[in-house]
């Protein structure tokens, strides 16, 4: 398997707004997290990164397994996609200090909430090298409630699954099979988000 290269992770964020491309690697964290904070009533827009629609993704032809990674619980606890077989599932790669990542925050954990009910799980997977403590200051300084801590260390899940840049999120069927990939900052809470993932993972 060819060796993953932490400086080879790109933030593609698709197409943002005008004049604006994300170029975050892996390779060039700094020294602490990026606080990329959203007032009260702010669009992402007016922070300069526009949420793209659900329609950006690059769907699956032939459904298949994605190949075999270690999804990390806030205890530091391994768990492999086959556990999750029954549940859809929405597992999105991200760090504090990426400016897209943070961008869709808010909009994820509204998917989370609201399709829930559907046995669909979000699964947000951070590379930030200070694991769990980090995530943890991260949603209580951003007030995200709505979101379980996942990890993905030293962004093995990453490796596995090809992602070329953060944040890229991944759409799998209750069967654990991959339906679909998208990258960069989506609109995950409007309604037809929410209709076509709800209809990708009952496939």
């Amino acid at each position: 398997m060819k060796r993953f290269s932490r400086r080879a992770i790109l933030a593609t964020a698709g197409t943002l707004a005008a004049g604006t491309v994300a170029a975050v690697t892996l390779g060039r964290k700094p020294s602490a997290p990026h606080v990329y904070t959203l007032v009260a009533g702010a669009t992402p827009e007016a922070e300069g990164v526009l949420l793209h629609p659900f329609s950006t993704m690059m769907p699956v032809e032939f459904p298949v397994a994605p190949p075999a990674a270690n999804l990390i619980d806030e205890a530091g606890v391994a768990h492999t996609l086959g556990e999750f077989v029954g549940k859809g599932l929405v597992i999105n790669l991200w760090a504090t200090w990426c400016v897209p990542c943070v961008a869709e925050m808010p909009a994820l954990q509204t998917l989370a909430t609201k399709i829930a009910s559907a046995g669909v799980l979000v699964l947000p997977l951070s590379s930030d090298r200070g694991g769990a403590a980090v995530v943890r200051k991260f949603y209580a300084a951003h007030n995200i409630t709505g979101l379980p801590v996942w990890l993905d260390p030293k962004g093995a899940a990453a490796q596995a699954w090809g992602a070329r840049g953060l944040p890229t999120t991944y759409i799998i069927d209750r069967r654990g099979l991959l339906r679909g990939k998208l990258e960069g900052a989506v609109d995950w809470a409007s309604d037809a988000t929410i209709a076509a993932i709800t209809r990708l993972v009952a496939a």
